[in-house]
């Protein structure tokens, strides 16, 4: 891979540089001694901007990163003989080395799913008889908003899922790491495609959208987890200099740089997806509604793009490749990528 690719590339939206607002909030609130563990000032007033997103009753727990914010929301809300319905492709699934089960005990349930996204009816066939002691006992329902491949919940799908889980007694848990995106691709608020609908415990991302570190565990109800904030700290997710993940949200959630930057890769994945259908060899794997682009290409295309541009390859049998954009992603790394794929086609 030659070095042009490393300045913006589509491997992640976690490789794009911390937004220079935030940087600067970073550095504005580096300056004199704070009190820790999240009595600092900037910590409340970033307490008060959840709230006034996510209803006065909420409240928010921030923590270092995305694994850790769905470990504390899991170990918060279940015992070791319950179990997590979510999706086979559910990050919680398959890329966190089996942190959840491995730090609360409780066992997956994963539903295979065609798009990402799971559905009552196949959410239902995973339920046991709640006198079996020989089953783990379903206690939750992980959601990922946007989901692993790139599309999105709508409300009424949540409002159907949210209600089916409450009804057998499953708290609902989001994993939002890309939230921001799915609320910016449907013109919704953040509330409204997730805790409006019945989310009970959301993880909200910041990585992939600007921040240098840090996500925030957002509770509709804190008096119904009383658990939530000691296992924050039994989890080593309990930051003793909480100011400056408290600064990183206060700015992102100020004036929605987070939908800002949201549209804009969303935008960019569209323009990606709307100029990879030039070539007959390449079909998209699934709708790009936020800010992934899931392809399938010629197997011997590949290494020839990888030469050239960083990106990750999803199923390599398939030719199915991932392609992200990110707040920073410019039309002339769009074309420039579009390029190589000329070069390889052209061969």
């Amino acid at each position: 891979m030659d070095n042009t690719a490393l300045q913006r590339y589509f491997a992640s939206d976690n490789a794009a540089p911390v937004h220079p607002r935030v940087m600067q909030a970073l550095a504005d609130c580096n300056t004199g001694h704070a009190l820790s563990y999240g009595a600092d000032t900037v910590s409340e007033r970033c307490q008060h901007r959840f709230r006034e997103l996510f209803g006065k009753q909420s409240e928010t727990f921030l923590v270092y990163n995305g694994t850790g914010a769905n470990v504390v929301a899991v170990a918060a809300a279940l015992r070791s003989h319950q179990a997590v319905i979510c999706s086979d492709v559910a990050h919680i699934n398959t890329d966190e080395c089996g942190a959840v089960e491995a730090l609360t005990g409780c066992k997956l349930l994963p539903v295979k799913t065609s798009d990402g996204k799971v559905s009552v009816e196949e959410c239902a066939a995973l339920l046991p008889d709640p006198n079996f002691v020989h089953h783990v006992q379903p206690g939750m329902l992980s959601l990922t908003q946007s989901s692993e491949l790139g599309t999105v919940y709508s409300p009424d799908e949540l409002r159907r899922l949210c209600d089916f889980a409450h009804r057998h007694g499953l708290v609902v848990h989001m994993d939002g790491a890309r939230i921001a995106n799915a609320a910016a691709a449907l013109g919704c608020s953040l509330s409204e495609v997730s805790t409006e609908c019945g989310v009970d415990i959301l993880s909200f991302g910041g990585t992939k959208n600007g921040l240098m570190f840090g996500e925030a565990i957002v509770c509709r109800d804190p008096n119904s987890l009383p658990a939530l904030p000691f296992m924050r700290k039994q989890t080593a997710q309990l930051s003793s200099k909480m100011r400056y993940i408290a600064a990183q949200f206060e700015t992102l959630l100020q004036d929605e740089l987070w939908r800002e930057n949201a549209v804009h890769a969303n935008k960019a994945a569209a323009k990606l997806a709307a100029g990879l259908e030039e070539f007959a060899e390449v079909s998209l794997a699934f709708k790009v509604e936020a800010n992934a682009v899931f392809v399938r290409v010629p197997l011997d295309w590949i290494p020839h793009l990888q030469r050239h541009e960083l990106f990750y390859v999803w199923k390599p049998e398939q030719g199915l490749i991932r392609l992200m954009c990110s707040y920073d992603t410019e039309r002339q790394d769009i074309d420039r990528l579009l390029g190589r794929f000329r070069e390889v086609a052209g061969q």
